[in-house]
């Protein structure tokens, strides 16, 4: 047992790092810029007020765990913004380096375990991982709308570029969250000459 404990540990205080990954996205007061373990944390919330709604057959609970893992590969690749400027490519190969790193840090059996949910979320093929993956979608423009336009500011952000990288994961996993963002947002954009 002291073994495992070890190793859990190894991996808690590791996953603590995800503090320190600044996100592109503002809080929801504009006063500085949030972190990924704050983030994880808040979509993980999201998931917990908003999934009595979810789609049928969505687990709530599977769904919370994999918001808590999904960003876990920041502490090794960082934060790609959604609206920056990256290669996904690379992106996503340095991703699954830091996964393949981070979730080794456990026991094989929980190991195996939150990789596999991390690798549902990033597939987003089933009801539970396109839940999360609109839920990790919607929180951040509405702290952008509460930040006066957040990072959509920062990076010049069109309401095109927001509808297609932002709209279609809500609308796939979540239609009645993106029914209740577009309006919002559309007027934000339209008010900025960006529609």
């Amino acid at each position: 047992m002291s073994a495992r404990l070890t190793a859990q540990m190894a991996f808690l205080m590791e996953a603590d790092k995800l503090k320190q990954i600044t996100r592109a996205t503002k809080l929801a007061d504009g006063s500085r810029y949030e972190n990924s373990g704050e983030h994880s944390w808040h979509i993980a919330l999201f998931a917990l007020v908003l999934g009595a709604d979810a789609p049928s057959g969505v687990r709530v609970d599977r769904v919370i765990r994999m918001l808590l893992l999904h960003d876990i590969v920041e502490i090794d690749a960082g934060d790609a913004p959604i609206f920056g400027d990256h290669d996904p490519a690379d992106m996503a190969a340095a991703e699954q380096a830091a996964a393949e790193r981070l979730f080794g840090l456990l026991p094989p059996d929980q190991g195996a375990e939150f990789r596999a949910l991390w690798e549902e979320f990033e597939a987003a093929e089933t009801p539970d991982a396109r839940f999360a993956k609109s839920l990790d979608r919607f929180q951040p423009p509405n702290q952008n709308l509460a930040a006066d336009g957040g990072s959509w500011a920062d990076y010049g952000t069109r309401y095109d570029q927001f509808e297609a990288r932002v709209g279609t994961q809500i609308k796939r996993g979540a239609p009645w969250l993106w029914d209740w963002l577009k309006p919002k947002a559309a007027a934000w954009f339209e008010a900025r000459g960006k529609l």
